[in-house]
């Protein structure tokens, strides 16, 4: 199934029934064909927030809980974000025996749809806690040049040529929905080990990303991909925590090493 096939950017009415089918698979195949030889590529989690969760207890009483759904990269589809929104609707009136119950049920609902295995962590309304970014912040640098679609040409080497270990970060991440044309913000972490790199040239690049059409995922993707490929590191992790809309965030994580997954976090922004 294409995107163009799903709901997004389209008028819905919100079931008020169970829908598993409502869930939404994109492959992930398609927009990888460029860079799929990259290692690292399919390494990782996409980590989603889910602020707008409900469901009956056995009693009828209203449950309430945030979400932290993780997918693995390695998982033949992502899922279609208002499929995902719509399908967390449709379990606001359909009763549970237990909290048990409930997250075996949407495990095996969004598994099925991902192709791999789901999971979902359910923290109390008032227990998710907002962290501080790690890092160097790049916000402050003045770029040589700027453009307004992702160019790799301006990923450029420090002129110093050391070695280093660093994490950099930037709060200027901004990219559009390709279906509805929305604007989606992130704060992006880039964790590099190699030859040091123009941190100049690493915010031109984040910056160019403002008017490109992709989802979230294959933005993240798009720069690993390109940082992997153009300054060549030892090791590399690109990690994007995304603001939230329709009561869902999403955080894509790539890595070059599995040691190097981080733990999820959530930003004040989202």
């Amino acid at each position: 199934m294409t995107v163009e096939q799903s709901l997004l950017g389209k008028e819905t009415n919100y079931p008020t029934e169970y829908q598993p089918d409502i869930l939404f698979p994109i492959a992930r195949a398609q927009s990888r064909e460029n860079y799929a030889h990259v290692q690292g590529i399919q390494q990782g989690k996409d980590w989603w927030h889910v602020f707008e969760i409900s469901w009956l207890n056995a009693a009828g009483i209203p449950q309430v809980a945030i979400g932290r759904m993780t997918l693995p990269a390695a998982s033949p589809n992502l899922i279609e974000s208002k499929s995902l929104k719509l399908y967390f609707n449709s379990l606001n009136f359909c009763k549970f025996d237990s909290e048990t119950v409930f997250i075996a049920t949407v495990e095996k609902d969004l598994s099925q749809a991902a192709g791999a295995p789901v999971t979902i962590q359910l923290f109390a309304a008032d227990d998710l806690t907002v962290s501080q970014p790690e890092g160097i912040c790049i916000d402050s640098l003045l770029p040589e040049r700027l453009e307004n679609h992702p160019d790799a040409t301006l990923l450029q080497l420090d002129t110093q040529d050391e070695d280093i270990e660093v994490q950099l970060y930037s709060n200027l991440l901004r990219s559009n929905c390709p279906v509805t044309g929305q604007p989606d913000w992130g704060t992006v972490f880039i964790r590099y080990k190699g030859k040091k790199p123009c941190f100049k040239s690493i915010l031109a690049y984040i910056i160019s990303y403002r008017q490109h059409n992709g989802f979230h995922e294959q933005c993240v993707e798009q720069m690993y991909a390109d940082i992997w490929q153009n300054l060549k590191p030892e090791q590399l992790m690109v990690y994007a925590a995304y603001t939230r809309r329709g009561g869902l965030d999403i955080n894509p994580c790539r890595v070059s090493h599995l040691t190097w997954i981080p733990r999820p976090i959530r930003l004040a922004r989202q």
